[in-house]
């Protein structure tokens, strides 16, 4: 055998069920009024190879609210694409996940990570961290009902004391989930403070483990995801906080660890050709008031560390009529088409 061949065949690709994701694959979280679509499509064209819907309430699918539905919605430019499920009812979340299924997702995937009070204290979300027993025999459950491939977002724990997600990771993976990321933080710490990704290297290295395990947390530049790759040997990342307003992270990920070298930073021009997709897309999507509003998150990172933007920023945040809005976008391309970024 030779040497080229030896390497081709036993190169790693990270695979969820049947579902080739590349050998140090890069995922966008699932995050609540963010990956939305147009955030989605930005982020697929700047290098994300899975992503994620918004979270989806069980209750609200199964009511069929308005809101619920609509975040069903996935287009084939994306794939492959998870759309992610939550609630506190295990009968609510199996018919939730047959519901899903019928939106043709190539994942479904459940939150077991979100800290917000209205969701944790119901028990849904990081809340069933308490009750471990429960968060298996759901996910038991869920399995059962579909043939796509199930994954898990969860955290460390609830609190430092009850950090078993070594032996839940496994549990879980013995009820059929394809993948797990891990968030490196308990429901306690909510945002605060370091992630701290020992416990998720310890659940890739647990010998009894064979699903991918991502890691997720803190990652915010090319420097500090090679950091973590060599650190922790997780099989890759899910990037959440960071792409907020910044599609380009995983196109200056994959570049930096594959050359060592960083990408030069988006040029005024790419910038703004981002803002512009991004809010067309939305107000094709949301229509002309939740379009402008649910954009206006992004203008910060976008533009950010630029001196003098704050006026127009300003601006950004506070107009709602769309066709302005383009145009502040155009005066800002001229004001600081000079603009040089470090």
């Amino acid at each position: 055998m030779c040497f080229s061949y030896f390497c081709e065949y036993f190169s790693e690709v990270v695979k969820i069920g049947n579902i080739e994701l590349g050998d140090y694959p890069l995922l966008l979280a699932p995050m609540e009024d963010v990956s939305d679509p147009p955030f989605r499509e930005l982020c697929k064209q700047h290098g994300a190879d899975l992503m994620y819907t918004e979270f989806i309430s069980s209750e609200g699918l199964i009511r069929d609210a308005a809101k619920s539905v609509q975040k069903l919605d996935i287009f084939e430019y994306e794939r492959p694409m998870g759309i992610q499920i939550f609630g506190y009812d295990i009968n609510s979340m199996r018919e939730a996940a047959e519901i899903t299924a019928q939106a043709k997702p190539d994942i479904i995937d459940i939150n077991y990570g979100c800290p917000v009070k209205k969701v944790a204290c119901k028990g849904a979300g990081a809340g069933i961290l308490k009750d471990i027993p429960k968060m298996v025999r759901m996910t038991e459950e869920i399995v059962k009902s579909t043939d796509l491939p199930v994954t898990v977002k969860t955290r460390l724990g609830w609190n430092e004391e009850s950090k078993y997600i070594v032996d839940v990771a496994e549990r879980l993976q013995d009820v059929g989930i394809k993948a797990i990321s891990i968030h490196g933080r308990t429901r306690k710490q909510m945002y605060k403070g370091e992630a701290d990704w020992t416990l998720i290297s310890e659940v890739k290295n647990n010998p009894r483990m064979h699903i991918p395990v991502f890691g997720n947390g803190d990652i915010d530049s090319p420097e500090k995801a090679k950091m973590m790759k060599e650190r922790y040997d997780v099989d890759g990342m899910m990037i959440g906080r960071a792409s907020i307003g910044y599609p380009w992270i995983f196109n200056e990920i994959k570049h930096y660890l594959e050359t060592g070298e960083k990408l030069a930073p988006p040029s005024i021009e790419e910038r703004i050709a981002a803002c512009k997709q991004h809010l067309q897309r939305s107000l094709e999507w949301k229509g002309p008031v939740l379009g402008v509003v649910e954009t206006r998150r992004h203008y910060t990172n976008y533009f950010k560390g630029m001196f003098g933007i704050k006026e127009y920023r300003k601006k950004l945040v506070t107009t709602d009529e769309p066709e302005r809005l383009f145009e502040i976008l155009d005066e800002i391309s001229e004001q600081f088409a000079d603009y040089q970024f470090c």
